[in-house]
């Protein structure tokens, strides 16, 4: 035991020697991390036990509804329940009862949540608007089903005559996302139906009809196609409105396993036309799935705001965590750029999130080649968001590393190849998953017309999210220290000066619990 312990020690020491050599602190005194240091300040994670897709998002007088897919009773994938949270400003999040548990149809898969205002179904029985819930039952097969809610989303009645939408005999038919199409006055759903998305019409919830079906030949087929989404929106700085459809694919993500697409088109109440049949990527991170929008945002707010499971199913039930298992993304909202003849997605932070700063650590004006911040009880908190400018005509590439002597997260933003990567190999624990130490690439890195680059990085314990150019491009990625992270340092090649407009803010932890 003595020897064992000796040669632990002595390897730690080599590692801390290793790391010196390439530059990274070691004016520091290691600590071990237990698993509560690990539960993120302001991304939503369930109390206990085990989340996957965010479903349902809704948004009614005043509360952001959040449900999810929950298993109550172990911290891996089972019998799933809709979980249920409610937030006025979407981090601040107040857990409800489990709003729909199985039953002799079968357990609650994904699905999506309306407001009812013209009380098409006829369920409304007060004052309330009635909120209506479209699921998918997966018993012998999947089919879709519908509850709904008179108090506000407190407790739930399923319809008696559920299923309202029969399984045709397709082995994945599930994850309704519903919509009112006000210009024709139905209500239309997004289904996923193995590697298709179908489009059924209804005027009251309850009796639907086939419209068309998509993506037989468009977009990345390389696993099922879950999680639709179908919205319009306004071409930034135009009067010109496109209509989107988000498709979740598992496995066959740009690095590995799960992933979301997308699509810009045209929908005309029963086809939905894509302009291209380019495979866009919603994020370029490993750890980003199933995000879908929230309907009923009010028009005086006109926001799209998206949330995504924070997780990749090549490993979600394995990762080091026991008493929960699973995070959801920031929320974020959604813009439409045009360039040239092609229209893309931007994605960044609502601003909500502003709400939860606590002091500012450091501001850098002036241009330096590099910043470096050791021992700050910001990036010691683990929770905090960085912002800076970097001028790609003065050097070549920037990395930006934070850790401890003993491990790292690193980053690199490489003009040359075009790419950026996270390296997340040395970070923690990365043993749980063969994929996990893979490097992480987007390979769509292009600069300004000014050869500059505005970088925002989201950190919360246990997950990056970073962001560029306005959220031109996004990557995800989860990571899981072993140490407490006590250092942060950001260098452009080469000793011109690159780096302006530094901004190291803390955030303070927002959830209830």
């Amino acid at each position: 035991m003595i020897f064992a312990l000796s040669v632990f020690c002595l390897l730690l020491s080599c590692k801390k020697e290793d790391q010196n050599k390439n530059g990274s602190p070691l004016n520091d005194s290691l600590v071990r991390l237990v698993e509560s240091d690990l539960r993120p300040a302001y991304h939503f994670t369930p109390m206990a036990h085990w989340m996957n897709d965010p479903n349902g998002l809704v948004y009614y007088k005043g509360e952001y509804h959040l449900f999810y897919q929950y298993n109550p009773n172990g911290n891996t994938w089972g019998p799933m329940n809709w979980g249920h949270a409610i937030s006025t400003d979407m981090f601040n999040w107040q857990d409800l009862a489990i709003a729909l548990s199985p039953d002799n149809l079968g357990t609650i898969f994904s699905g999506s949540a309306v407001v009812d205002a013209a009380n098409t179904s006829g369920f409304k029985s007060g004052e309330e608007d009635p909120l209506l819930a479209i699921f998918t039952h997966a018993g012998n097969q999947q089919s879709q089903s519908i509850a709904y809610s008179n108090d506000k989303g407190r407790s739930w009645t399923k319809y008696e005559k559920n299923p309202v939408l029969l399984n045709p005999g397709i082995a994945d038919f599930r994850d309704p996302k519903v919509f009112w199409f006000a210009d024709q006055n139905k209500w239309i759903m997004a289904l996923a139906k193995g590697n298709v998305i179908g489009f059924y019409s209804s005027p009251d919830l309850k009796n639907w009809t086939f419209e068309s079906d998509f993506g037989l030949n468009y977009g990345a087929h390389g696993g099922v196609w879950e999680c639709p989404d179908l919205f319009q929106i306004l071409v930034e700085g135009t009067s010109l409105k496109k209509w989107v459809l988000l498709v979740s694919i598992n496995p066959g993500g740009p690095n590995g396993g799960s992933a979301t697409q997308y699509f810009i088109g045209n929908f005309d109440g029963k086809t939905f036309t894509a302009d291209t049949n380019e495979t866009n990527w919603v994020d370029y991170g490993t750890d980003n799935y199933a995000g879908v929008t929230y309907n009923n945002i009010p028009s005086t707010d006109g926001r799209r705001i998206a949330i995504g499971w924070m997780s990749n199913w090549n490993y979600a039930g394995v990762v080091p965590t026991t008493t929960w298992r699973s995070t959801m993304t920031v929320p974020r909202v959604i813009s439409l750029v045009q360039n040239g003849q092609n229209f893309n997605l931007r994605f960044n932070p609502v601003d909500e999130l502003k709400k939860y700063y606590s002091q500012t650590d450091t501001v850098v004006q002036q241009t330096k080649n590099s910043v470096e911040i050791i021992n700050s009880s910001i990036i010691k908190s683990g929770s905090y968001d960085l912002s800076l400018s970097a001028d790609f005509s003065q050097t070549d590439s920037l990395q930006l590393t934070f850790g401890s002597s003993a491990e790292k997260m690193s980053i690199l933003f490489d003009k040359k190849n075009g790419k950026v990567s996270v390296d997340r190999s040395n970070s923690g624990s990365v043993y749980f998953n063969s994929s996990f130490k893979q490097l992480i690439i987007c390979p769509a890195f292009t600069l300004r017309t000014d050869q500059k680059v505005d970088i925002r990085m989201l950190v919360d314990k246990t997950s990056v999210e970073l962001f560029w150019n306005k959220g031109e491009k996004v990557m995800t990625a989860l990571f899981f220290p072993i140490f407490q992270y006590n250092f942060l340092k950001v260098k452009g090649s080469g000793s011109m000066p690159v780096i302006n407009n530094f901004c190291l803010t803390g955030l303070t932890k927002s959830l209830y619990r």
